[in-house]
């Protein structure tokens, strides 16, 4: 069940089906740092496997993000934008509350996210800094797409 919430104007929503893909590959593959040039049918895979979260204005998406999870004891926030024309009016801590306030979220052990320049934005909402970086592991095949 998707839920949906209007805030200062603009709607927060959980609707795959409200999504524009084309728009949020746009983003990500020549506007974002962390995903340039992932191809259109990575996004949709990953849209597909994740519980997502739109941002819009007069019908139009001006912000995405998801969140990959089992809903009970993990959850990983990733690709998360404002479009420019709409930085600087609140929309990221709204969404961020909006994410955090998902009912099947409310329980999960462990959530994380990476971030190059959002640190101070996510601590406001209780993220900090891994306190045991020895215990984490990853495979990373390679750097951009």
């Amino acid at each position: 069940m998707s839920r949906r919430e209007h805030i200062g104007g603009f709607v927060f929503s959980t609707s795959k089906e409200a999504l524009d893909i084309a728009y949020i590959h746009q983003y990500l593959s020549t506007e974002s740092y962390w995903a340039k040039n992932i191809p259109f049918e990575t996004v949709k895979k990953s849209i597909e496997g994740s519980l997502c979260f739109g941002v819009y204005h007069l019908n139009e998406q001006v912000g995405f993000c998801r969140v990959i999870t089992d809903h009970s004891t993990f959850a990983y926030l990733a690709d998360v934008f404002i479009d420019k024309r709409f930085r600087g009016k609140g929309l990221s801590k709204n969404l961020m509350k909006f994410v955090l306030q998902t009912e099947s979220l409310q329980n999960v052990r462990r959530f994380m996210l990476a971030t190059l320049d959002a640190h101070r934005l996510y601590e406001k909402f209780g993220f900090n800094p891994l306190k045991e970086p020895e215990r984490f592991m990853e495979i990373k095949p390679f750097e951009t797409y």
